[in-house]
């Protein structure tokens, strides 16, 4: 089969389509045909060996749409259902989706049942359930002023486009570090749109709740412009710091505010069918930005991590 293969970290010139064994099945495992996946900020840390526990060669993805081509549980994956798959160690302990086929943990494959297209499902995946997860934990209601730091990010436009599916006439403002991206911000949705500069919002408004995909970098400065009693979800690590250093819970916490979080190896089957619903059903306007082919993931990567890049980046098979 054909496949995307990194052997040393580095550049987007270090992931090369190649030919590759056909996985063999083991029990418990299964094998699918991948029909697409999204590209993830995840993969180019791991491309670029910020991910340590990762060992080369590999191949990358943490995600994928698809469908059972061989078994070892026909009874909930028979051969030919339509499956996602999310996280888990795919790509990183054990090679991932950036291929035709992929060999995978039944625990870590996801039956689904949906009539959407297969460019459609695979802009879905990582990116929108994660946003999803975020948006339930966020308690919204639709007299919230919301804030998405981030909100140039995959995730941050798939928050922004369930939100307002759910809570029409809801106010979401979005953040960018840069300016000449707030025109692009606000043909997606948001209601305005705040620079982020270096590390510090360009404003003195405040929001009820807050999509933090910044991470700890940016964290005390986000909690100074949430209200009491607001929320701060952290979903996101786009700071390239993972960790919240000097951080005192009583002083840097708003008053009576609340943080919490939500990533996308908490997978549930049920939630992840009901996301395929709310999108079927609330006719959630979900699309890639750009859609490339498996022998174009060096170009995938350049543009995601570009200052052209916005929204969610897919590959189809």
């Amino acid at each position: 089969m054909k496949a995307v293969v990194i052997t040393e970290p580095g550049g987007p010139e270090k992931l090369i389509y190649q030919d590759v064994p056909t996985p063999t099945i083991r029990p418990g495992w299964s094998l699918v045909t991948v029909k697409g996946f999204g590209i993830n900020h995840s993969e180019i840390f791991t491309r670029q060996g910020l991910s340590p526990l990762v060992k080369f060669p590999r191949i990358l993805g943490i995600e994928y749409v698809g469908l059972i081509e061989q078994t070892t549980d026909p009874e909930r994956l028979p051969v030919g259902q339509k499956v996602i798959s999310i996280m888990g160690e795919m790509g990183r302990a054990f090679d991932g989706s950036y291929a035709e086929k992929v060999l995978l943990p039944n625990t870590q494959i996801y039956p689904v049942t949906t009539d959407l297209d297969w460019a459609t499902l695979a802009t879905i995946p990582e990116t929108y359930y994660t946003a999803y997860g975020s948006m339930l934990n966020l308690h919204l209601t639709a007299a919230d002023h919301v804030l998405v730091r981030g909100g140039s990010s995959g995730v941050g436009i798939a928050f922004l486009k369930l939100v307002h599916a759910s809570f029409p006439g809801i106010q979401v403002t979005g953040t960018s570090r840069h300016l000449d991206k707030k025109g692009q911000l606000l043909k997606q949705g948001f209601d305005g749109v705040v620079v982020d500069q270096n590390g510090h919002l360009q404003t003195d408004q405040t929001f009820d709740k807050v999509l933090e995909l910044i991470g700890p970098a940016t964290m005390k400065d986000t909690f100074r412009h949430v209200n009491e009693g607001g929320i701060v979800c952290s979903t996101g690590q786009l700071g390239y710091q993972w960790y919240l250093d000097q951080f005192d819970p009583i002083m840097d916490l708003a008053p009576n505010s609340y943080l919490t979080s939500f990533y996308s190896d908490n997978v549930d089957n049920d939630k992840l069918n009901q996301l395929l619903r709310v999108i079927t059903d609330r006719q959630v306007d979900v699309h890639p930005t750009k859609i490339f082919k498996l022998d174009q993931v060096p170009a995938a990567h350049a543009y995601l991590e570009s200052h052209h890049s916005l929204g969610k980046v897919i590959v189809l098979n």
